[in-house]
């Protein structure tokens, strides 16, 4: 009761808001059985983005690149046929055993490192080690926002100075922004995949420590889907 002896009412949460922990974890388990039973779903071509991410390695001097969340490979390999050192990182180990038997075949396995891993855990990699960092679609995985930021922060510690981070993101604008099943922080589920719909507060949170984003927008698929490709400059520490 208030002092005038009035009922307090409490707002509830929207569903938005709440975050479903049990059905963001079982993602693991649905992407790898994705992976096993549909190998080329994105097809075996280069995306888009890899190739706006392929022309400013080249004009940059990029060797070595880390590429999370590298899923069936088709992006992993542009890199390696570019002439890039890749370490790839997913949580699926058949995905990237693929990707591996792949790179062989195309003589290309020597420049080529694997390792299987959570993005929510920080990254097994030594600060100051790549010079980029790319990933399609990771980030619209179903990571919370504390989530994101504190992989955003990994991501920094594991560029040099002056390195570059490329990621794509589906945004707000997208078509199923908004519908499914609400599993909170503008996530949402539909046919079993769980997306994070990304807003430009949200890319501004990511960035810090990182010079002003380029943000360009695109479309991917038959939806077709709507994404931002973002790139951002890692800025030299202070003398």
């Amino acid at each position: 009761m208030t002092e005038a002896g009035a009922e307090v009412t409490r707002r509830q949460p929207d569903a938005r808001e709440v975050i479903d922990r049990t059905a963001i974890d079982s993602q693991r388990a649905h992407w790898t059985a994705t992976f096993r039973d549909h190998p080329d779903m994105y097809g075996t071509s280069e995306s888009e983005p890899a190739r706006a991410a392929l022309a400013l390695f080249a004009e940059h001097g990029v060797v070595d690149v880390v590429e999370l969340g590298a899923g069936q490979g088709r992006d992993t390999l542009a890199f390696l046929s570019a002439g890039h050192r890749v370490t790839a990182l997913d949580y699926s180990a058949n995905a990237l055993s693929s990707i591996a038997a792949r790179a062989r075949g195309a003589a290309r396995g020597d420049r080529l490192r694997t390792v299987v891993h959570d993005v929510r855990k920080a990254l097994p990699l030594p600060d100051a080690s790549a010079d980029a960092v790319y990933s399609h679609m990771l980030l619209n995985m179903a990571l919370t926002d504390d989530e994101l930021v504190a992989l955003a922060a990994e991501i920094r510690r594991v560029l040099r100075p002056g390195g570059w981070h490329v990621y794509t993101v589906r945004h707000i604008g997208d078509p199923h922004h908004g519908t499914g099943i609400p599993r909170g922080e503008d996530m949402s589920e539909q046919g079993g995949f769980i997306v994070h719909f990304f807003d430009e507060p949200l890319v501004e949170r990511l960035g810090v420590g990182f010079a002003p984003p380029e943000i360009v927008p695109f479309e991917e698929g038959d939806l077709p889907r709507r994404l931002w490709r973002i790139t951002q400059r890692r800025e030299a520490a202070p003398a």
